[in-house]
């Protein structure tokens, strides 16, 4: 899977404009948070914690425009809990996006 890391750039600069810090500020939030929300994925032993921590990272990567990250959570949301192709795709575009620097 190839990324395109423009829906999160632009998202980042549509809402603070040109303020570097700001867009790095709001990139790690979003990188702490994605990382949180894959690790409880992947701690999740039944359905109901597994679906809670994809809908979870499905709602942050459509705030933050990271359509693959959205896509990934939507594909984990209809695999079975610890379902470990799909952890492993979030871990890769995680450590795609935080690689990824303009």
């Amino acid at each position: 899977m190839s990324f395109d890391y423009g829906a999160l750039d632009a998202a980042l600069a549509a809402a603070v404009g040109d303020d570097q810090s700001l867009i790095e500020e709001l990139r790690s939030a979003f990188l702490d948070s994605a990382k949180r929300q894959v690790d409880l994925l992947g701690r999740a032993r039944c359905d109901a914690n597994w679906e809670y921590a994809a809908l979870r990272l499905k709602g942050l990567a459509g705030s933050f425009g990271a359509i693959q990250v959205l896509q990934l959570a939507d594909e984990a949301m209809h695999s079975a809990p610890g379902e470990p192709v799909v952890l492993r795709k979030l871990e890769r575009a995680i450590v795609a996006i935080e690689r990824h620097r303009d």
